[in-house]
């Protein structure tokens, strides 16, 4: 059987509280995390990165270019600096603190220690030891002197997200657990295997470092079976085209609704995400509610389809919608689309809405989606216009973006979660890490074709979605505004890839009515979110009218999984019930092979 880890130890905001209280200024002291509030959640000074698993579904020019050009100092830092050096009592006021702060940790009598969950430092040698003591007590510090500094200096939004993502990266790399000499762990695995993990902890350095990404190995990549151990929800491929493969799944229930839900993944993902291992999975949630489902299986693209851009993707989705509809006798779809298949199934709407063919939607749901690219996180301030003319000529010359570049990328926005706490696991320790299906997905990457990569970066650095007509679809100009369907909408509070305010902002630039959930988690786990996870929270409302904080001090919060409130708001947008099929497919769109299909099989 395999080891699952349950999703909320990995996945969880207040695992990363050791960053939040050491950047942000704060006392560090014994004692239980506070809860996360989404109120403060997007705010500049929360820490970058929220989440374990970090998603394989953005734009970000670095991922062509090198992350670690970012970690460089750049004029920022100078701003950053000019801004201290006419604030002289903030300098010495934090110098003197400083001081204090050295001076009672040398005398034995600082009180400073890491919060109850940071679990770098949970040995119980970090308290006993009074030079690991003193040594870790040293580091908590200084990391909160640097933050605090950053914070008195009032930079604009941009500058303070670049500087809190190399401090983020700096303070992390700093920590003393990290170092092999110090680190309890290390020598108790030494001491117990009698050197065997020292071996271990450098052959798995060696391997990792020897090819992309260079980064820790996060799960054994023989841990999961692609149709054995995931994606296991019974169903067949109905159509196959260059581009995609539609899955139509078998239904659990004598009786569906009559429109058919069209899941759109991400494009630079293995669509399995929504259908991970079985009490996991979103699609056989939604197929045991009584839907049809299908969804598209996009094709990992070589050099050959440098080209596909968002008109060819736009246009699998079109195609995708009329197979559903045909298939399943109906005239009208549901679409769920996650985020970067969210920003493209908005603009077919708008195309859809433009050519007269919008009627065939029935609702359009939107999952941890960017369209207002204005102040939306770590990913779009660490752009800029020659970065992104650099990674567009780099993916150009190569003919698409490796998704494993683009993992180096994320693993560094969450540097103690996805770097430091492999490197303290498989080299100090000498260990392979636990299976766990969303990091075995998470290192399943696929690429980017060129032509797209270089659409979403134009996308993002002109901001183009809220401006009518800046970017078009299938040769339709894209006005969001005249998209006309019921709308639903999740975000994460915790999600440092799509902030929720940013998500938020959709329910202004659509039509329709719009439902806005709010979950309790990150970009991956707001969307893996089982009804049986006992943490899961959300808060839920009407956004009709409101900015970001009026819904907030309006929305209610509900125990549980959102799944089961979204399936619900469905039912009276998918028209009559009626008998299952008894086959799969149609005369025109024979069902073929099983369930999970091939594309998701291609490396």
């Amino acid at each position: 059987m395999r080891n699952f880890r349950a999703e909320e130890d990995v996945i969880d905001v207040t695992a990363e509280a050791h960053t939040d209280q050491a950047m942000n200024g704060k006392p560090i002291n014994k004692g239980p995390a506070s809860p996360a509030d989404p109120a403060n959640a997007a705010s500049p000074a929360s820490p970058p990165g929220a989440e374990a698993a970090a998603p394989l579904d953005f734009f970000l020019p670095d991922a062509t270019v090198g992350v670690l050009r970012r970690l460089r100092p750049d004029s920022a830092m100078l701003r950053w600096a000019l801004r201290l050096a006419s604030q002289p009592s903030t300098v010495i006021r934090a110098a003197n603190k400083l001081t204090t702060d050295l001076a009672g940790i040398a005398m034995g009598k600082s009180e400073i220690a890491p919060p109850r969950r940071d679990r770098r430092f949970a040995d119980e040698a970090w308290a006993d030891n009074p030079a690991l003591r003193r040594t870790m007590q040293t580091y908590f510090a200084l990391g909160q002197t640097l933050d605090g500094l950053l914070a008195d200096a009032q930079l604009d939004w941009k500058d303070n997200t670049r500087l809190k993502f190399i401090l983020t990266n700096l303070i992390a790399a700093s920590a003393p657990s990290n170092n092999p000499v110090l680190n309890p762990l290390a020598w108790k695995a030494a001491i117990n295997t009698g050197g065997l993990s020292l071996v271990r902890g450098a052959r798995a350095f060696a391997t990792d470092m020897a090819a992309s990404p260079h980064i820790p190995t996060m799960v054994d990549p023989n841990a999961f079976t692609i149709g054995k151990d995931i994606a296991v929800t019974p169903g067949s491929v109905v159509a196959r085209t260059d581009v995609y493969e539609l899955i139509q799944y078998t239904p659990s229930t004598p009786t569906v609704h009559e429109y058919p839900l069209l899941m759109i993944p991400p494009m630079i993902n293995k669509y399995y995400i929504t259908d991970l291992a079985p009490g996991r999975s979103m699609l056989e949630f939604f197929v045991a509610q009584g839907y049809q489902v299908f969804v598209t299986s996009w094709r990992n693209p070589g050099q050959h389809e440098r080209n596909w851009d968002t008109n060819t993707y736009g246009g699998a989705i079109v195609e995708s919608m009329q197979t559903a509809r045909e298939i399943t006798k109906s005239p009208k779809v549901n679409v769920i689309g996650l985020c970067a298949g969210g920003i493209l199934s908005s603009m077919v709407a708008a195309h859809l809405t433009a050519t007269g063919q919008i009627d065939d939607v029935s609702s359009l749901c939107l999952g941890v989606t960017l369209l207002d690219m204005t102040r939306a996180g770590t990913t779009v301030s660490l752009m800029s216009d020659s970065t992104a003319a650099a990674s567009m000529m780099a993916s150009r010359v190569k003919g698409y973006m490796d998704g494993k570049s683009l993992a180096e990328v994320f693993a560094w926005l969450r540097p103690d979660d996805l770097v430091w706490n492999y490197w303290v696991n498989n080299y100090l320790q000498g260990k392979t890490p636990p299976p766990f299906d969303i990091l075995y997905w998470n290192a399943d990457t696929t690429r980017m074709p060129a032509a797209l990569h270089r659409d979403f970066i134009k996308i993002a650095m002109d901001n183009a979605l809220v401006k009518q007509g800046a970017a078009t679809m299938l040769g339709t100009p894209v006005d969001l505004s005249i998209v006309n369907r019921d709308l639903y909408i999740v975000a994460g509070v915790d999600d440092h890839i799509a902030p929720w305010k940013a998500a938020y902002r959709a329910t202004q630039l659509l039509g329709g009515t719009h439902r806005f959930v709010l979950s309790n988690s990150g970009h991956i786990a707001a969307m893996v979110n089982p009804p049986t996870n006992p943490k899961a929270t959300f808060r839920i409302g009407s956004a009709e009218g409101l900015d970001s904080h009026e819904w907030l001090a309006e929305a209610k919060t509900v125990q549980g999984s959102w799944w089961p409130d979204y399936t619900t708001w469905l039912e009276s947008r998918s028209g009559d019930m009626k008998d299952a099929p008894r086959h799969l497919g149609s005369t025109k769109y024979p069902a073929t092979d099983p369930a999970p299909g091939t594309y998701v099989l291609q490396r």
